[in-house]
């Protein structure tokens, strides 16, 4: 497990200096000072630094850092906020560190966001923290906020007008974005911490994950990344807010190539591969949204007490067009509508005209227009139903001051309710219902397709304390630290391999026609015969494979056209020989089994349809070793062609016990290799029906020293 720095000299410090202070108006230092001193609830010791002054208002002022430290010799300050030009940060740093101080707050800019000179300086940094233990949020960040102490340690002339507190923490690598965040949740259940630690050249997004995972005041983590720089660390941290229940919700920028290049752009970090991402995210148990819309919405949703609670949707309204709308659009995503009990059902008929719906989707008609009191007890029926746990009350118009009473006795039953009441203002007239239902904190949605998006994926969440990850265990066999200058043939693959315990085919080697007979007669036909060269990696298209040999002659005639058709294809390759091996049935399945390293998260494992037609469909799903077998089997069933796997139309399932075995070995396998493996390559994998197991029918591994061979 990584360790997370201790931040609570972050967080509500009991003495803090400012570098940069200034009564100029208008400047950062004075906004910040201004935060500081008349917009936040800070009672510890302040201490202020700026050379051209002597003192500011009725604050004291010292020329440097060290300036304190030879007047007050052993004072204790816990927090540094520096905010002067980027060429005196550095030394003011080494100043901060020389006197104890344990953190530092860097919000100028100039830095790795910029030039090299910039990313050179920055540098240097990260170095004076490793060094000195100093821990430094920033540079080039807004500050940070502790909404729920009112301690605004930011630059920011919003900070006094964004200061709703609740139980939601949020940590982003864009200001911008993260204050939109802090507005989203600006009535109702709000923020407890905001982190904004710019371009993370010490304290990065993992640690503030970490901090808020234990924080008790907070139920939910909102976190908008744009790059992850050490994958290790945000998994363990995953974990950690799993461990203590803590969902994590997740918009990460720079799932496009145009995204990519905006964020490395921006902080100049590492986008990484969006689908290793998103695995990660799904693996470690953190709720990845598409816009920030929806990362504000579903954090919203999920803070509140009852999102736990696992009951169904109910759809309310009073349209019925709007009524069918929304059912389709649940069922659409997945989701079913709940049963209403009888005795709901009763109430509601003894509420609501008789050519009301009553089922769910519940149509109300009309008539609750204009009778608020008939509104407010079906709603309140429905909310007490226990097999409801949300209820979507969509609203297809603005109806003035008829729709603003709805939205306030909306706002009045979801207040007290046991589900958890979900608002969507159709309209683009923004009336006074919306405006209403807003400031109660139910957070309208703007169409129908968003909620269920958020709806569903609140539902998706699965957070118990005490969870732990995966650690598969390690198979350390004899020769798997063995040195390798280039890429193993497919004979030595195997035998790594079958030490390991995965399945491979029965085959030997043959160094001739006669070598080939023999090695086929005694394996029995059919067999398979395919050249070995570490020269030739991708045998199908050098014509270095031959399939259903049935006797012999067949036997002498492959090897012969084999050696021909590689000699054509690559003059200069070391041939081996041929292998032979076994023939399997036909009727198998074939997969793909793969491993590679990934910059930001390392060994990640990769299954899919396998054969011919992986490039073209493309159909796979990703985990970061090391996996469980839970997620060996959920990995298959997020396939689009899992159906495939189960049998269709009256044919036989695929082995998939053997097969989630095999991809527990393969993680096994990769782990045991101490970072040599660079690249491993099981395509295609047979998988037969029930009992008969997974076998792979051809291995490429590629190990670190080496160059990855191109797929030609």
């Amino acid at each position: 497990m990584s360790e997370f720095a201790d931040l609570s000299a972050l967080v509500s410090p009991r003495s803090v200096v400012i570098v940069g202070a200034s009564e100029k108006e208008a400047s950062q230092g004075k906004r910040l000072l201004d935060n500081v001193v008349q917009h936040s609830r800070f009672k510890g010791d302040l201490y202020l630094v700026n050379p051209s002054y002597e003192s500011m208002g009725s604050n004291r002022c010292w020329p440097s850092v060290a300036a304190i430290g030879e007047e007050k010799p052993g004072v204790q300050i816990d927090l540094a906020l520096v905010i002067v030009n980027a060429r005196h940060v550095l030394t003011t740093l080494g100043q901060c560190a020389d006197m104890g101080i344990q953190c530092a707050v860097v919000m100028t800019s100039g830095f790795g966001e910029t030039d090299a000179q910039g990313k050179s300086l920055e540098a240097e940094i990260t170095a004076l923290a490793r060094r000195t233990g100093l821990r430094i949020y920033g540079p080039n960040c807004p500050g940070f906020v502790n909404v729920a102490e009112q301690l605004g340690f930011t630059f920011s002339p919003s900070y006094k007008n964004d200061l709703n507190p609740g139980s939601v923490g949020v940590a982003t690598q864009g200001g911008g974005l993260g204050r939109n965040i802090l507005q989203g949740l600006g009535y109702g259940d709000g923020v407890a911490l905001w982190f904004s630690p710019g371009n993370e050249a010490d304290l990065d997004v993992p640690d503030f994950i970490a901090h808020m995972a234990t924080d008790e005041n907070i139920r939910v983590i909102s976190v908008l990344m744009e790059g992850v720089n050490d994958g290790r660390r945000l998994i363990d941290a995953l974990k950690l807010a799993q461990a203590h229940g803590k969902p994590v919700v997740i918009l990460k920028i720079g799932r496009s190539e145009l995204g990519i290049k905006a964020a490395q752009s921006h902080t100049g970090s590492l986008a990484g591969s969006a689908a290793v991402n998103s695995a990660a995210f799904r693996q470690f148990g953190a709720i990845e949204v598409d816009d920030l819309d929806e990362l504000v919405a579903v954090s919203r949703m999920l803070s509140s007490a009852v999102h736990e609670r696992k009951a169904g949707l109910c759809i309310v309204t009073f349209s019925g067009g709007t009524a069918a709308l929304a059912a389709d659009i649940a069922g659409a995503n997945g989701l079913s509508l709940a049963s209403l009990s009888p005795v709901t059902h009763d109430k509601l008929s003894s509420l609501l005209p008789s050519f009301a719906s009553i089922a769910n989707p519940v149509d109300t008609t009309a008539d609750i227009l204009r009778d608020s009191d008939m509104l407010r007890r079906c709603l309140q029926a429905i909310c007490n139903d226990s097999n409801v746990g949300t209820v979507l009350f969509p609203i297809p118009m603005d109806y003035g001051e008829i729709t603003e009473q709805m939205g306030r006795t909306i706002a009045e039953v979801a207040a007290t309710s046991q589900a958890q009441v979900v608002p969507v203002w159709m309209s683009r007239k923004l009336g006074g219902g919306y405006e209403v239902m807003d400031r109660a904190g139910l957070m309208p949605f703007f169409s129908i397709t968003s909620a269920i998006s958020a709806i569903r994926k609140c539902k998706t969440v699965s957070v118990s304390k005490g969870v732990k990850a995966g650690t598969a265990p390690v198979d350390n066999a004899a020769d798997s630290h063995a040195p390798s200058t280039q890429a193993r043939t497919e004979v030595a693959a195997k035998q790594l391999l079958r030490a390991h315990g995965i399945n491979i085919p029965h085959g030997q080697l043959a160094r001739s026609e006669a070598e080939a007979v023999t090695a086929a007669e005694e394996i029995g036909f059919p067999v398979v015969m395919k050249i070995v060269s570490a020269q030739i990696p991708h045998k199908t298209e050098a014509g270095g494979v031959r399939l259903s040999i049935e006797n012999a002659q067949a036997a002498r005639m492959a090897y012969a056209s084999i050696l021909e058709s590689v000699h054509k294809y690559s003059p200069e390759a070391l041939v081996d020989g041929v292998l032979v091996e076994k023939m399997l049935p036909r009727g198998g399945r074939e997969m793909l089994i793969g491993v590679h390293q990934d910059n930001t998260f390392g060994p990640v494992l990769t299954v899919g349809l396998g054969g011919i037609y992986v490039e073209v469909l493309k159909d796979v799903a990703h985990r970061v070793l090391p996996i469980t077998r839970d997620d060996a089997s959920a990995m298959l069933r997020e396939l689009k062609t899992f159906a495939l796997l189960e049998g269709v139309r009256g044919e036989a399932g695929a082995d998939l016990h053997a097969l989630e075995d095999l991809l527990m070995k393969v993680s096994q396998f990769a782990q045991s290799q101490d970072g040599e493996l660079r690249e491993l390559d099981l395509n295609p994998v047979w998988v037969g029906a029930q009992g008969q197991g997974a076998i792979a029918l051809d291995a490429l591994i590629v190990q670190a020293a080496l160059t990855k061979p191109s797929h030609q």
